[in-house]
């Protein structure tokens, strides 16, 4: 019983939500992983009883190659470890497990009557490319493009992170 977290993070905010909720899952005594989309393999280990896989939100969905560039030269987003892939690139080379269970999440700016989600998104993509039991997950808002965020979230994510323990 394990769960592994693949995070897409530019600003960082994505990968604090992760670690919160590895150490929420951690503390009811479940194995956790986290790895970086840009070095995360295609093929997930056999021991992975749940894969929750997340990023921000760019433009109503998953990053593509512009809109990370473009948080590179807009807002000076840093360099990532293992270059520029996102959650979008990782989906698309990933090693489908049908039977695996993933739940997505993303974070993004709270604003009023704006649709668009990179955790619906990813969910959809994954089911189309064959992780059969993909589910949207939760949304983490941030304040800004670049964060922080919004005050309660890291504690939201280590509260669900004790929930997805349950699903592992």
């Amino acid at each position: 019983m394990s769960i592994h977290i693949v995070v897409e993070s530019l600003f960082g905010n994505s990968e604090t939500v992760a670690a919160a909720i590895a150490e929420g899952a951690r503390a009811t005594g479940v194995a956790v992983g986290v790895t970086p989309v840009a070095v995360a393999p295609p093929e997930l280990d056999p021991e992975v009883t749940l894969l929750v896989l997340g990023g921000p939100t760019h433009a109503f969905s998953m990053t593509r190659p512009t809109t990370r560039a473009e948080a590179h030269s807009k807002y000076g987003a840093p360099d990532r470890e293992g270059g520029d892939a996102g959650i979008r690139e990782w989906i698309d080379r990933a090693t489908p497990r049908p039977d695996l269970p993933v739940v997505t999440f993303d974070t993004r700016v709270q604003v009023k009557l704006v649709p668009g989600s990179a955790a619906k998104s990813a969910a959809s993509s994954l089911r189309h490319h064959g992780f059969g039991k993909a589910h949207r997950g939760e949304t983490f808002f941030v304040l800004g493009v670049e964060g922080p965020l919004a005050e309660g979230e890291e504690d939201r994510a280590r509260s669900w992170g004790a929930e997805l323990a349950g699903l592992a």
